[in-house]
């Protein structure tokens, strides 16, 4: 298994007082709904270079919970979680949403700023994540697969069965200033699929979802971190502002932004190798487009 991106499971397997700034607590019910928003549509950006904004450091979690059965590596003990955040911020870094992050990147000013992310949309993320993520003051977004709410994963065949978010709860974490995003709808690979189902995959999930938190949707995470240029195009044309891959690519850059996966073994020590590990990526990356475009333009005269 490759530590850097995690467990990536077979596609074909089917609290102190809060900071000022931070979420607050889950009101009850949920947010009054809004209308379909537009689509607009928006060019993919470059990939990654040295120095470029497009590849900022997100940790990629799933699972925050007690749990002895775990195949997949999804999960995170709650006393592990609650000290990487505590690196985090000893170190003087602050855990953001990815749209703040993204943010923040297009006016220079996140440099000590980290992404936390939330695959799949499992109930503890409210249990065990938010308190502590509230008592740093962090954020944070879930990427939640609208029609399963209420349910459990069951795309994971070999895993154990994890509650997810009920709708009410995805509408109280919006309310509370949580950044909710998609990640498609039936927990289904994008790859391989016709134009008409990613148009679905992507554009109905948003429509659902922002139906559900009364606000804009603006982020997409490819489930099980499978995306090609195809799904990349579809994610952009629904009117995201960005989506979540895992690993470095050719297609790295705002539609497919790699992030590091972070399990129950990782303390300060791994974090800090990890992050070594993605700035080195990165750079060989952009090294490799910069090669590839040159060659290109030397083609093309």
């Amino acid at each position: 298994m490759d530590a850097e991106r995690g467990p990536v499971r077979s596609v074909l397997s089917g609290a102190r007082r809060r900071p000022a700034g931070a979420p607050q607590a889950l009101p009850a019910g949920p947010a009054a709904r809004a209308g379909r928003l537009p689509y607009p549509r928006r060019p993919l950006s470059t990939a990654s270079r040295p120095g470029s904004p497009w590849a900022p450091w997100i940790l990629m979690y799933h699972s925050v919970a007690v749990e002895e059965d775990d195949p997949y590596l999804l999960t995170v003990s709650p006393g592990r979680f609650a000290e990487q955040m505590h690196w985090l911020h000893r170190t003087g870094r602050r855990g953001v949403s990815t749209r703040e992050l993204m943010r923040a990147q297009a006016e220079g000013r996140a440099d000590r700023l980290v992404g936390l992310t939330f695959d799949d949309g499992y109930a503890d993320f409210a249990r065990y994540a938010v308190p502590v993520l509230q008592q740093y003051g962090f954020t944070a977004t879930a990427y939640v697969v609208p029609d399963l709410l209420g349910r459990v994963n069951d795309w994971d065949s070999d895993g154990p069965r994890k509650k997810l978010l009920t709708v009410d709860q995805v509408a109280g974490l919006a309310a509370a200033g949580w950044e909710i995003g998609s990640h498609g709808l039936g927990h289904q690979a994008l790859p391989g699929l016709p134009a008409d189902q990613l148009a679905t995959q992507t554009r109905e999930s948003r429509r659902a979802l922002e139906e559900m938190v009364g606000g804009p949707v603006t982020g997409f995470c490819y489930p099980y971190g499978a995306v090609d240029l195809a799904a990349t195009l579809a994610v952009r044309d629904a009117g995201y502002d960005y989506a979540c891959a895992i690993a470095h690519s050719p297609l790295t850059g705002r539609f497919a932004l790699p992030r590091c996966y972070v399990g129950d073994r990782d303390g300060g020590w791994r974090l800090r190798a990890k992050r070594g590990r993605h700035r080195l990526r990165d750079t060989v990356n952009g090294l490799r487009r910069s090669r590839l475009a040159g060659r290109r333009r030397r083609s093309a005269r």
